[in-house]
């Protein structure tokens, strides 16, 4: 969703930075977005993230990360719990990003 979105929108995006710190997301705010959505999911309290995310972009992108990162969880749970694997499909058309980011070490068929 974030790669098709970011294509359509025509708003540049280094994937990379998703599982790479180092690099530039080439968002605004991108590395406070994403240090908020680290926070949200992992055992981190996202306070800091969240105060340095009204800081850089308002109050109203934290509630749309938030709920970005409510809705990604919740279909994320609802795949995982269910056993639904991933498509054919999607696996071709996520191919390019997965590799870029080293997504597929997280695979565990």
């Amino acid at each position: 969703m974030l790669r098709a979105s970011s294509e359509i929108a025509n708003i540049p995006f280094d994937p990379r930075a998703i599982t790479d710190p180092s690099i530039d997301p080439l968002l605004e705010g991108g590395r406070a977005l994403i240090r908020f959505t680290d926070a949200a999911v992992g055992s981190d309290d996202p306070a800091d993230a969240r105060s340095l995310l009204v800081e850089l972009l308002g109050s109203a992108a934290v509630v749309d990360a938030a709920a970005v990162v409510a809705n990604f969880e919740m279909m994320n749970r609802v795949a995982e719990g269910t056993g639904m694997p991933v498509g054919k499909g999607t696996l071709a058309r996520t191919e390019e990003w997965r590799t870029l980011i080293g997504l597929d070490r997280y695979r565990h068929d």
